[in-house]
């Protein structure tokens, strides 16, 4: 990274960055609620435009994170299908992967300073809603929190995920195809299972001391989960992957 160093608060629509040279993106009717929370106006961003991206000006060379803050290099969106169909931009899935590019320097918990657990150039897979996106040096960048960053991902299959901290990677059961009636049932009409089986567990969450504490799960269980949590991932042979927190699965069965 270049020596000059951009040092400033996440740029975000919950909470902006007050210097030049940025533009916002998404911004709402909440966006400038938060700002009159905050006791900040328009006018204290000189040079901030509403536009479709936040854009960091060339003149800045370099932009470090700050704390447990993470700066993601985007993978670019798929624009064909495996078929080799081209499709439209509303289409084309939102990626949920990018590199590594910067880290911020940790935090500290109790007494103990803990150190961003990725190391820059890892490929990694990130929460859905995560971050604040910026254009930066011509691409797409993402900001945001370590504890937002799922797992790491070396290749193209979410199965051979290294999930982080407190989460779980679980491959979900088949769901049914026929009723109890024996009528097949319509793609649309099959219930969401909520069972899986665990493929492999993140190291555990940090104590008030700073020691990661050992998840009750273990790779090969197959467990209940909470039915809306976590994010959802298709494999590449089809089978479909969920990544959720340990404390979104309610029982191990057997």
């Amino acid at each position: 990274m270049a020596a000059t160093q951009l040092t400033a608060s996440t740029v975000s629509a919950k909470g902006f960055a007050s210097f030049e040279g940025l533009r916002q993106s998404s911004v709402n009717i909440s966006s400038f609620s938060t700002l009159k929370q905050n006791g900040l106006s328009l006018r204290s961003f000189r040079g901030l435009v509403v536009k479709a991206a936040t854009v960091v000006t060339p003149k800045y060379t370099a932009l470090k994170p700050l704390g447990d803050r993470v700066l993601l290099k985007i993978k670019t969106a798929e624009e064909k299908t495996t078929g080799g169909i081209l499709l439209p931009t509303t289409a084309q899935t939102k990626p949920q992967g990018g590199e590594v590019v910067a880290v911020g320097e940790g935090r500290t918990i109790g007494k103990s300073k803990v150190d961003i657990s990725v190391k820059t150039g890892t490929q990694v897979v990130y929460s859905k809603y995560a971050g604040t996106e910026v254009e930066f040096n011509g691409s797409n960048h993402l900001i945001l929190k370590e504890d937002d960053i799922v797992g790491i991902l070396d290749t193209d299959d979410v199965k051979d995920m290294k999930p982080l901290n407190d989460r779980v990677l679980i491959k979900v059961a088949v769901a049914e195809d026929k009723t109890s009636g024996g009528l097949l049932l319509m793609e649309a009409s099959k219930e969401k299972p909520s069972i899986g089986t665990v493929i492999a567990v993140g190291p555990g969450p940090l104590d008030e001391e700073g020691n990661r504490k050992p998840l009750s799960v273990a790779p090969g269980n197959t467990v209940l989960y909470s039915k809306y949590a976590g994010n959802d991932f298709k494999g590449s042979d089809g089978s479909d992957y969920i990544a959720l927190r340990a404390s979104d699965v309610m029982a191990i069965l057997s």
